[in-house]
């Protein structure tokens, strides 16, 4: 494989990865973006985002994904799809490759983001798009008048199961602990929702139907009883996963897998950046991921003007 070289490989073309590649496109170093899936990362599933600033009236997630992928060709980066299955440090370069191909690079913005964590119970995976989701917002019109399960006890837990209240008939809040973890606003709105029920210390062990998801197999974790509950879908926010298995072993990551990187969002390796969900103690929001990726993108700017 002969290597093509870049100033800046970024792996995943999230809403860290994209904006980080406007800033070192536009200024003037040749960047390459690679990515394994559609470029704009989870913003794409989101059905209308209002929390971006500078759109009053909010914008479609795949439009906003669209314009900065567009934003960053303009300046000359590169979009390249294939997944990251290999990156190491030789002869004074990242060498990085992907699809089949090898890239070098004098930098590299690590940007992969994370993924939705799934429950791991039997039939979750085969029932994913037949009745399981984990994007209320992309799905939730296609449940109009059914009963719902969503499972967490976060933020997201309770904003997805107060938008499906929109379309479902009954929404229950399945959850682990007697207690939530959501901000004290989200859990006034979700328990004064007359729609909205909570099912407490309870866990689902498997999730039933011939076909489509009928009902759930929960289990009291307490008293350990089981009940068949019917369903009509199962909506699960329990978290996310760092994308980070090229990472673990080439930089610091921690017991979670999250890339260690605070300050310039440096990592262990002298050149390599981390930014947007990858990161240790990233939020989990489009506009903070934008932030992470300028802010790993000057500081890898300064990086380079000091090896020169």
């Amino acid at each position: 494989m002969n290597p093509s070289a870049f100033d800046v490989v970024i792996i995943g073309a999230g809403g860290a990865g994209l904006t980080a590649a406007i800033y070192t496109a536009r200024a003037n170093l040749s960047t390459l973006i690679l990515e394994k899936m559609v470029p704009g990362g989870q913003i794409v599933s989101t059905e209308l985002v209002e929390n971006y600033p500078g759109f009053q009236d909010g914008i479609m997630g795949a439009e906003i994904a669209q314009r900065m992928e567009a934003q960053a060709a303009r300046y000359g980066a590169r979009l390249d799809s294939g997944e990251v299955n290999r990156i190491f440090r030789q002869d004074g370069h990242f060498q990085i490759e992907a699809g089949g191909e090898r890239y070098q690079a004098r930098a590299v913005i690590l940007a992969m983001g994370a993924s939705f964590r799934t429950l791991g119970v039997p039939n979750e995976k085969e029932f994913t798009g037949k009745g399981v989701s984990y994007c209320a917002t992309c799905d939730g019109a296609f449940f109009r008048g059914k009963e719902l399960v969503v499972v967490g006890g976060g933020d997201s837990a309770l904003q997805e199961g107060i938008f499906l209240t929109k379309f479902a008939a009954k929404v229950s809040i399945v959850h682990r602990r007697d207690k939530l973890r959501a901000s004290p606003i989200l859990q006034e709105r979700a328990l004064e929702n007359p729609k909205i029920r909570f099912i407490w210390d309870t866990v689902i062990d498997k999730i039933e139907g011939a076909g489509k998801v009928e009902s759930v197999l929960l289990r009291n974790v307490k008293t350990q009883a089981l009940e068949t509950f019917g369903t009509g879908g199962v909506f699960i926010f329990i978290g996310h996963e760092p994308n980070s298995g090229i990472a673990k072993g080439f930089v610091a990551t921690d017991d979670h897998g999250y890339v260690i990187a605070e300050t310039g969002y440096r990592t262990s390796v002298p050149g390599v950046f981390a930014a947007g969900e990858i990161r240790k103690g990233a939020v989990h929001q489009l506009v903070s991921a934008c932030g992470e990726g300028c802010g790993a993108a000057l500081a890898l700017q300064a990086y380079l003007e000091s090896s020169n």
